[in-house]
């Protein structure tokens, strides 16, 4: 059976903050009024002609947010949970609720001006999937800061689920559960909407998980609201993590397919209880997490094809049938990491072969 599956296999920055004192400073121009309440994302802005400068007097609320204010949110004292080349990510606390928060703020150099955003917030905000993070509100000073207001989901991501080692992590009904439902919330994304929603830097660090482990994407649609040069940062990172797809060279030109690579990546990162890239790894070894597995399928060391413990602990007939989903899994997984880019399944496949394997 092994040698069988081989030919089958062949072939086919925790630092705490005041977040006052930040927002205090981006945010000091802006206008304190009382809030007219939730208003559409047209009429919220005044872009004046010309310099694409904006006077905003609200903050933008979608389903979710509407019991939001601006000042609870500027106000909320934060902890810096991430940063990235084009802004940083906090958790902060919003009293009023007595409720946790994701708040992203986007640096203004690196976005678009208001007037070419309002059209992506309004899809944005409209966004709504059982394995989807949602936006609840949005907010711009009137310098072109922006702020994304986000639930928080408090595990943390699932890199980290993965790199900790857990025993749950190893699990096969915890790896399957959690691989269908991120390939549902793709599947949203690509398919639900008039023109695909690409996310162009989907990878385990943005996916978060709650306390039952369901995953929730994050990050998706933002590389539109970035300029281009923020936006190739962006793939540049993505790239330097094992997630960029071959043939993926500007952010401009990510598709369903090159989220489909990075989708197989997370796959694989799964299975094996490996991160994408081996930080550890000499120059002369294969640090791609696809690359390493496709040799060694060729050099016959199917151990290293998924984590010992996946087994552990079933008997026979259990092992049996897991392995040989297992099998299938890597398959599927290696299917949607091929080099070619019209060679990737469609999302549809992917959940219907998924959908095979669970039976």
């Amino acid at each position: 059976m092994r040698h069988r599956h081989k030919l089958m296999l062949i072939i086919g920055l925790t630092s705490v903050t005041v977040l006052t004192i930040l927002l205090f400073t981006v945010f000091c121009c802006r206008r304190r009024k009382a809030e007219h309440g939730s208003r559409d994302v047209e009429s919220a802005f005044e872009c004046k002609e010309g310099d694409g400068r904006v006077n905003t007097e609200d903050l933008i609320k979608f389903h979710g947010g509407e019991d939001l204010t601006v000042e609870e949110i500027l106000d909320a004292p934060g902890e810096v949970i991430g940063k990235s080349s084009y802004g940083t990510l906090y958790r902060a606390s919003l009293v009023n609720s007595d409720s946790l928060a994701l708040l992203r703020f986007l640096r203004p150099t690196c976005t678009l001006r208001i007037k070419e955003v309002v059209p992506i917030l309004e899809l944005l905000g409209s966004v709504r999937h059982p394995n989807l993070v949602p936006l609840y509100a949005f907010y711009a000073g009137p310098r072109g800061e922006k702020l994304m207001v986000h639930p928080f989901y408090g595990p943390g991501n699932l890199a980290q689920f993965i790199k900790d080692g857990k025993a749950e992590a190893h699990k096969w009904p915890v790896i399957y559960r959690i691989s269908i439902r991120i390939a549902r919330g793709v599947r949203h994304l690509h398919t639900a909407f008039e023109k695909p929603i690409i996310h162009g830097n989907l990878k385990s660090k943005n996916i978060f998980l709650d306390h039952h482990l369901n995953p929730y994407i994050s990050d998706f649609g933002l590389n539109l609201l970035l300029n281009p040069t923020a936006g190739q940062q962006m793939l540049e990172s993505s790239a330097s993590q094992g997630y960029r797809a071959p043939e993926l060279m500007k952010m401009k030109d990510a598709s369903k397919e090159s989220d489909i690579y990075s989708l197989g990546v997370i796959f694989l990162e799964l299975l094996t209880g490996k991160l994408a890239i081996d930080e550890n790894s000499t120059p002369d070894q294969d640090f791609c997490l696809p690359s390493a597995l496709r040799n060694a399928v060729l050099d016959d060391t199917m151990v290293d094809l998924y984590h010992p413990d996946i087994l552990l602990g079933l008997s026979n007939d259990q092992r049996i049938v897991t392995e040989d989903r297992v099998f299938r899994f890597f398959q599927l997984a290696m299917a949607c990491c091929s080099p070619t880019r019209l060679l990737r399944p469609h999302i549809n496949q992917i959940l219907e072969k998924l959908q095979g394997i669970g039976k």
